[in-house]
């Protein structure tokens, strides 16, 4: 009796002939900032990352030298750099980016082999880091679970008592019903706060479809311009659209509520200046991604929304917490309204950050979305948020 035939084996291709993605894609696909330097600290190339942390494009940082757009608090770590031979880690490194203002990195260089001189530099942005941070976990999550359970017993008795107000003043006299009146107010600003907190701890979003960022930033100046008909001051926001944008993937309504709240912001951070500027302006931004827990890879967030005023921004201590509740530097203000924004932004799947620019003397504020031809598949159906 023959034996059976062997089974056929499967091959695969050798090591040595797959055809590996070339470098340049590599570093394309990265998300920290990486940087090529030849001998004299000079930019001889960058990946789209660094093109994002640098706020300038290839085209026009080649050549520079890493002195012309980045500058170190601490002339140590700058001569370190120039001994090309020793490879150099920090973190925690305060630095000014040309046009960008103060950031906080960690910083790598190596010696690239075999070639005297040249050195690679990757940089991650913690500042960044810091305002695009996990929603799961932060201490502003602990703070914000109570509404979710008192804000129903608060809310009855509040509409009592505005009730009672109310009967009171009909009886007071007119000496006595500005009393009556402030418990009103009052009683309304209570329940408008209350309104905002449970917003901000609601853990279910809102469904996203494709959206015109266009459609909704006209809207927002809509508003914002009917809210401010017949004021003696209006001051008029410079509108930069780049009208080639693809649709993003949002909630027209919670665009047009972020856009609103960010001009407020600078209309009234920049109201007393004597030549008021506050700019909306849309643009293609390559190199920003992010990695959520709903889809193992990586989401392009290629859309950027950026408001900037001229006002003298919000003080350096202050800076890294402004989207933390309860923080905020109006003497009116509730703090409220950046962390809202912050919630409606992430639920979009998109990030938002803060900078200032001292050179230039503006504040920006950036919105990050991804596209709708990428990811409304992934995300148009989402669970609500744990």
């Amino acid at each position: 009796m023959s034996p059976p035939p062997a089974a056929p084996q499967k091959t695969t291709p050798a090591a040595s002939q797959r055809i590996l993605p070339a470098a340049s894609r590599l570093l394309a696909s990265l998300p920290q900032a990486v940087v090529l330097l030849e001998p004299g600290l000079r930019i001889a190339s960058l990946n789209p990352a660094a093109e994002q942390f640098f706020g300038q494009s290839l085209r026009l940082l080649v050549g520079t030298t890493l002195e012309d757009v980045l500058s170190f608090s601490d002339q140590r770590l700058r001569d370190r750099l120039a001994d090309y031979e020793t490879p150099v880690s920090a973190r925690e490194v305060v630095v000014t980016v040309k046009g960008r203002g103060v950031r906080r990195i960690d910083i790598n260089v190596a010696p690239v082999a075999d070639t005297p001189g040249w050195q690679l530099l990757t940089i991650h942005d913690n500042t960044a880091t810091e305002a695009l941070g996990d929603d799961s976990g932060g201490p502003d999550n602990a703070v914000l679970r109570g509404p979710e359970i008192m804000a129903h017993e608060i809310k009855n008795p509040l509409a009592g008592i505005r009730g009672a107000a109310q009967l009171l003043a009909r009886k007071v006299a007119d000496k006595d019903r500005a009393l009556t009146e402030l418990i009103t107010l009052e009683v309304d600003r209570i329940a408008s706060l209350i309104d905002q907190m449970q917003k901000l701890s609601r853990r279910t979003t809102a469904p996203v479809e494709p959206c015109n960022l266009h459609q909704a930033a006209r809207r927002a100046l809509d508003v914002l311009t009917a809210a401010n008909e017949g004021r003696p001051q209006r001051m008029k926001v410079i509108e930069e659209f780049d009208p080639s944008l693809p649709s993003v993937l949002g909630s027209p309504d919670a665009l047009v509520q972020v856009i609103i709240n960010l001009i407020a912001n600078a209309l009234e951070a920049c109201g007393s200046e004597p030549s008021p500027r506050v700019s909306i302006r849309t643009r293609f931004a390559s190199g920003l991604q992010l990695h959520t827990s709903d889809s193992g890879e990586p989401v392009r967030l290629p859309i950027e929304l950026r408001v900037t005023d001229n006002g003298p921004g919000v003080d350096q201590a202050m800076r890294d917490h402004i989207f933390e509740p309860f923080v905020t530097t109006k003497k009116s203000g509730q703090g409220l309204g950046l962390p809202l924004v912050r919630k409606l932004v992430r639920d979009m799947n998109g990030r938002i950050t803060h900078e200032r620019d001292e050179e230039g003397g503006l504040t920006h504020f950036r919105v990050h979305l991804p596209l709708a031809d990428e990811t409304r598949g992934r995300f148009s159906r989402r669970r609500p948020a744990a």
